[in-house]
């Protein structure tokens, strides 16, 4: 259903265009009945212009032949059609049709109609076919494109709020995981240096007491980490990038690195619990990214020890292989199992660390009863991860899977684009495009535009040819030499001299006549003054003015 606006539009269109089209069958001289048919058919084809915009077209066309009260519609139907008729050899064959079709009948119309009348009759067909086709096809396409590129900006902004809101839940996820590998680190050290003075006898009950309430203080607020954890990861299942920023890190600074392992063993040693580092192979330096890896990994394994394994020994092996570097952290058996609640979080965390800088981690019991965590990191990450965005899967971005390794292409590609803007550039490929449309629109103008000037100098010269003013004629007198009045006048050789038309006195027996128009205007529309000489014997024996139909 169309919308009342546009209801009222095209009624009020269509009226115009009966109107109009009466007007102009009346000045044509047309018969009442007649004009006041082609109004109303005109009407009529107007409001089916949209529905069949070829149909139309090539109805206006050959009715614009005979009744000049199609002229009107003419413009408006080719218009429409430019802008409605899809494809541009469609739309070039229907023009071509409109345009051989409007010219052959206006030939088989006119009786009198000569080669350069057809001629100034095409151009004017020309520019009343072709240049509002021109017009509307711009104007559409123009119209599709510009509105194509708002809904694009529109997907644009779409999804960059949805890029914010992925930022937002991976900084969650990067603040979860510090909180667990950072601060759960330290609680488990506070909960087994409490442990081992809640055992010293040295204290009294006291004492005692008050270091168990401590005891059960930390051990209750890595309960309550665990679960703030949990609420920071819910609905994130990616990591952050390698490269981002890890919260107070600083990856160049050693004591998050390799470097730093060995304060972490002599923390755990303050605790109590017997740690050994073993290093084997030559020492070779890692990415950042590995570095920091490297070290989340035993403390990841120093914490876990010292929550499920209290006071058992723990080793931490360094293997520098020829391609990684190997980390693990073993604990020994215990004996009765501390009660102490996990999350999984930790992980998981290093499971994906591992896998960004192209790594694995491995994580299960020993054959002794232990515990076991290795990691094994490249030394070379796959690619600056400061300028790599790794796409996890069900990344609800869908970047387009272009980039080697896993990685993701950029988050808009131009095969993404829009149905509708691929199908304009598709379009413009093939030759149909804005620019060529204008090209083409710029060069028939500029040939319209000299057909004109030419088509004015040719109508100027031919006047000269076929019309003289009343002075001439009156300077003319009777029994002047015939060759001395042809001198002085027109040869009246022109498309536009027809001869005297209906209404002519006769001319005297045996002579011949050269009939001009005036360059006044007659007394009605279809009346044009015109001026006769007749000749015979060389001599003139008679002029005459009058009008003629």
């Amino acid at each position: 259903m169309w919308p009342a606006r546009r209801v009222v539009g095209e009624t009020f269109l269509s009226l115009a265009l009966a109107l109009s089209g009466v007007g102009a069958g009346l000045l044509d001289d047309e018969n009442a009945a007649v004009a006041v048919g082609v109004g109303l058919l005109a009407g009529l084809l107007s409001l089916l212009r949209r529905a069949l915009p070829a149909s139309v077209l090539l109805a206006a066309a050959a009715g614009s032949a005979p009744f000049f009260g199609f002229a009107p519609l003419l413009l408006v139907v080719a218009w429409s059609a430019g802008r409605r008729i899809d494809g541009l050899g469609r739309a070039c064959g229907v023009f071509a049709l409109a345009y051989g079709l409007a010219l052959g009948l206006t030939a088989a119309w006119e009786s009198h109609a000569s080669l350069p009348l057809l001629a100034v009759a095409g151009m004017f067909i020309l520019v009343a076919i072709v240049v509002p086709g021109l017009a509307g096809r711009y104007w559409s396409q123009r119209r599709t494109l510009t509105d194509t590129l708002h809904e694009y900006n529109a997907q644009l902004l779409r999804e960059r709020a949805m890029l914010v809101g992925q930022a937002r839940m991976l900084e969650r996820q990067r603040i979860a995981q510090d909180m667990h590998d950072s601060l759960g680190h330290q609680l488990a050290l506070i909960a087994v240096h409490t442990g081992a003075l809640e055992v010293d006898r040295a204290l009294t009950d006291q004492q005692r007491e008050a270091v168990g309430v401590l005891r059960e203080a930390s051990v209750a607020a890595m309960h309550e980490l665990r679960d703030v954890v949990g609420v920071l990861r819910d609905g994130a299942d990616a990591t952050p990038a390698a490269g981002a920023p890890q919260g107070g890190d600083d990856p160049g600074a050693p004591s998050r690195g390799v470097a730093g392992i060995d304060d972490l063993a002599e923390t755990s040693r303050k605790a109590g619990t017997a740690v050994e580092i073993r290093r084997s192979g030559e020492v070779r330096p890692l990415a950042t990214t590995a570095d920091h890896a490297a070290y989340r990994v035993v403390q990841e394994g120093l914490t876990n020890a010292h929550k499920h394994a209290p006071g058992a020994s723990i080793s931490i092996g360094l293997r520098y292989e020829p391609d990684s570097l190997v980390v693990e952290v073993a604990n020994g058996p215990v004996a009765a199992p501390s009660g102490v609640a996990s999350g999984g979080q930790g992980l998981t965390g290093l499971a994906e660390r591992a896998r960004l800088v192209g790594g694995m981690v491995h994580a299960g019991p020993t054959a002794d009863g232990g515990f076991r965590l290795a990691g094994v990191l490249p030394y070379t990450s796959p690619g600056d991860a400061r300028k790599t965005f790794v796409a996890p899967q069900d990344d609800f971005r869908a970047q387009s899977p272009a980039g080697p390794g896993g990685e993701a292409g950029p988050v808009i590609e131009w095969n993404g684009l829009p149905k509708e803007l691929a199908r304009a550039v598709n379009r413009t490929k093939r030759g149909n495009g804005i620019a060529i449309g204008c090209g083409v629109a710029a060069l028939i103008g500029v040939v319209l535009v000299i057909a004109v000037v030419v088509g004015v100098v040719f109508l100027v010269r031919e006047a000269d040819k076929a019309m003289i003013e009343p002075a001439q004629y009156e300077a003319v007198k009777i029994g002047q030499s015939e060759r001395s009045v042809r001198d002085a006048l027109p040869h009246g050789d022109s498309f536009m001299n027809t001869g005297p038309g209906a209404g002519a006195p006769p001319e005297p027996d045996g002579s011949t006549c050269l009939t001009l128009l005036s360059s006044e205007i007659g007394s009605s529309l279809d009346a044009d003054p015109v001026f006769r000489f007749c000749f015979k014997d060389g001599k003139l024996i008679e002029k005459k003015s009058f009008e003629a139909t």
